[in-house]
């Protein structure tokens, strides 16, 4: 099928019929699981990342987030579902076997965070003394300063989606479509109903006490993805439009470039001389820019992202909406996922016209009413400029992705992208089964109303059950081999460098750097002391 169908004026069910097999089992997918390491009483643990998981500049598996105690795992590109997992089983397990040698810690299941220190005792992740690593280091103190560390440690799982013969513009059309209907895995997949009550210590909320230390909303879905959660006043004021590449581009250009006052008053560093942020403008790297979904590309070395996209085209989508699953080992379920391939499928074949500045307002507060209600009893959400029942909405996104998972049943064999999309059906109708209230449920029947309790417990359960699943011989050293590498890269890393790191930080955040001036003059490779991990 010509790219150009996707975006013809015919009934979606002439687009699916459209779809060869072909190009259905050459879907790819990948996962990026961020999880906090926990101590036994449920606190953030304050250790370094363990040497024996590698470094976590250049593992290509195992590394960390904004916090020194916020793991990340990683997987390769699959052609399906069961692989993907297999694969982010295998690092859990060996993360699991080199936390029980060092001591007691655990990976946290849940998305909010266990118990937290004072805000500026949260470690942010380090990586090493080379220029590359240095400037992760004072990226993520940048973000510190800008919307406190407490924020950082909320955890997701990141879901990367692409399809064969599929052009920048219909990824655009993809992810319009994406943010419209977001409300409908924000309602199917939140987890977060409820926090510690140290997340929002010293904060103004309208969470709650649910009990033990612990806020809550008895309608919530996903309080990572409202108001408490991934939020920034100053991104607010980006009215970023996805109706092409160039102007997706240029928004993020001027959020790049142009000093932002506030930040400016933060300063690039301290009177004493050590760095506060990379720079004061809006976004420091494109990687700040918050959303429920972003255009990717595979960056070469020391590329800027932007560069990349501007150079070579969108190369898969990233969606950063999902919550950890406390009930799931992984932090998410086999129909999770087939459920998200045929949703994204209906994004991509389903008419998608342009944004307005009107309707991405509407589609914020369509996500803060979905994260705070989204079990609220008839809640209504914004379409068109006319309000519409939540449910009467996502029972039709639903029935419409119908006939997509069984395409994609027909070509890949078995039944799971159909029951994927019939339990979703059925979870919509009885809400009481979603996982945000399957987590409030046994919070308060099992835990004494303590969240604390709940995700310790689960986090618990989870370790044993890792743990207790065969790890050969051959796979621990296949790990071990990988995090030996990985140290041994860095240090080459290191011992290469020769530039100053300010002269690194400046010529890196280069405005020309970020495409414009590049695009016709060749590949676009960074220069030589910029090849390294991306930031």
């Amino acid at each position: 099928m010509a790219t150009t169908t996707l975006h013809a004026s015919t009934p979606l069910t002439e687009r699916v019929g459209a779809l060869t097999a072909e190009r259905l089992r050459g879907i790819r997918r990948g996962l990026e699981k961020e999880s906090l390491r926990a101590t036994p009483d449920a606190g953030l643990a304050l250790t370094p990342h363990p040497a024996a998981l590698g470094s976590a500049l250049t593992h290509e598996h195992i590394t960390t987030d904004f916090s020194e105690s916020q793991l990340e795992l990683i997987t390769g590109v699959h052609g399906d579902v069961d692989s993907c997992l297999a694969e982010l089983r295998e690092v859990h397990q060996y993360v699991y076997q080199v936390l029980r040698e060092q001591g007691d810690e655990m990976m946290w299941v849940s998305s909010m965070p266990c118990g937290l220190p004072t805000d500026e005792t949260i470690p942010i992740g380090r990586y090493g003394s080379s220029n590359v690593g240095r400037a992760k280091s004072v990226y993520r103190m940048g973000l510190g300063h800008r919307y406190g560390r407490r924020m950082q440690t909320i955890s997701g799982i990141h879901y990367n989606w692409s399809m064969p013969g599929i052009d920048s513009e219909a990824y655009f059309g993809l992810i319009r479509n994406f943010r419209r209907h977001a409300f409908l895995p924000l309602v199917l997949f939140g987890a977060s109903p409820a926090v510690c009550a140290s997340f929002v210590q010293g904060r103004e909320h309208a969470l709650q006490p649910l009990g033990e230390h612990s806020m809550a909303l008895p309608h919530a879905t996903s309080l990572r993805m409202g108001r408490l959660g991934y939020q920034s006043d100053a991104q607010s004021t980006l009215a970023v439009s996805y109706n092409s590449l160039e102007g997706y581009g240029a928004s993020l250009q001027e959020a790049l470039t142009k000093p932002y006052p506030a930040y400016e008053t933060v300063g690039i560093r301290n009177p004493g001389g050590d760095y506060n942020q990379l720079a004061t403008s809006l976004l420091q790297i494109e990687n700040e820019f918050y959303g429920t979904i972003r255009p990717k590309r595979v960056i070469r070395s020391g590329e800027r992202p932007l560069h990349a996209l501007r150079e070579r085209g969108v190369e898969y989508i990233e969606v950063r909406l999902m919550d950890l699953d406390p009930f799931e080992p992984l932090g998410i379920a086999a129909s999770t996922m087939r459920f998200l391939d045929v949703f994204l499928l209906h994004c991509l074949l389903s008419d998608s016209p342009p944004d307005t500045p009107e309707e991405i307002a509407a589609l914020a507060r369509n996500q803060h009413r979905v994260a705070a209600r989204g079990r609220e009893p008839g809640l209504v959400l914004e379409q068109d400029g006319r309000e519409r029942v939540l449910t009467e909405w996502a029972l039709q996104l639903v029935d419409e992705c119908l006939p997509l998972a069984q395409a994609m049943d027909a070509a890949l064999g078995g039944q799971g992208h159909v029951a994927a999309v019939q339990a979703a059906r059925a979870a919509l109708l009885a809400p009481e089964t979603l996982p945000s209230a399957r987590v409030l449920e046994h919070t308060t029947r099992e835990h004494g109303s303590s969240f604390t309790r709940f995700a310790l417990q689960q986090s618990l359960q989870t370790r044993e059950q890792l743990l207790a699943l065969p790890f050969p011989d051959a796979l621990r050293e296949r790990f071990v081999a990988a995090s030996s590498a990985s140290i041994e890269a860095q240090k080459r890393i290191e011992a290469s460098d020769t530039m100053p790191f300010d002269v690194y930080r400046e010529e890196y955040l280069r405005p020309e750097r970020l495409g414009l001036h590049l695009k016709r003059r060749g590949s676009g490779a960074a220069p030589q002391f910029l090849q390294a991990a991306a930031l």
